[in-house]
């Protein structure tokens, strides 16, 4: 289908040179774009545990825990029985 859509010049130029350094076209870009705004649209719970990374890919957070070690999975391991 097509349509017609107004955009900033700065953002619609922006578009088009990620489409000319990915070797692709402008269309696949605002297609690809699209799809991914829509895809995750979460839940704001779920948006307190992760971010879009700098390639814009949701990763989880950094959480301020303890560190996970293999010596703390062995001795937890060890302690039930496993």
């Amino acid at each position: 289908m097509k349509t017609t859509i107004e955009l900033p010049d700065p953002l619609l130029q922006a578009a088009k040179t990620v489409a000319l350094k990915r070797g692709t076209t402008l269309k696949a870009i605002l297609e690809h774009a699209l799809a991914r705004e829509i895809a995750f649209q979460d839940p704001p719970a779920s948006r307190d545990i992760y971010e879009l990374n700098r390639h814009s890919f949701p990763v989880l957070k950094p959480r301020k825990t303890d560190k996970v070690t293999n010596e703390a999975v062995y001795k937890i391991m060890q302690e039930e029985g496993i």
